[in-house]
């Protein structure tokens, strides 16, 4: 088994890209395994690592189907929902609170 080759920080060739910066590209990198890492160090930790894939592999994101969208919706339909009131929050519910703010502080006051 052949070793990645690893570059240092910033001196990546060309072609190479994360995977962020495939999606910045609206691609993906479609099956193809880790082409290379890349590397920066730290001084009392070990260094932080990044996967390079191939530019040229990589295939066009696939685009949203309805179901997906449909699904998406219904996800967060459901972050915005306080399991207390049942009302929509119009915000995404904090998972430290529980509950929208409301009833949160109800909570705290009851108590």
């Amino acid at each position: 088994m052949a070793a990645l080759p690893v570059y240092r920080w910033r001196l990546a060739p060309d072609g190479y890209a994360t995977y962020r910066q495939l999606r910045a590209l609206n691609l993906r990198p479609g099956g193809q395994g880790v082409a290379a890492q890349l590397e920066r160090p730290r001084r009392r930790r070990g260094p932080l690592v990044a996967y390079l894939y191939r530019i040229d592999l990589a295939k066009p994101v696939r685009p949203m189907t309805p179901a997906k969208w449909a699904a998406l919706a219904k996800a967060n339909t459901a972050r915005r929902t306080c399991p207390n009131c049942r009302r929509d929050a119009g915000y995404c519910i904090p998972p430290t609170l529980g509950m929208c703010v409301p009833c949160d502080t109800t909570a705290q006051n009851a108590a």
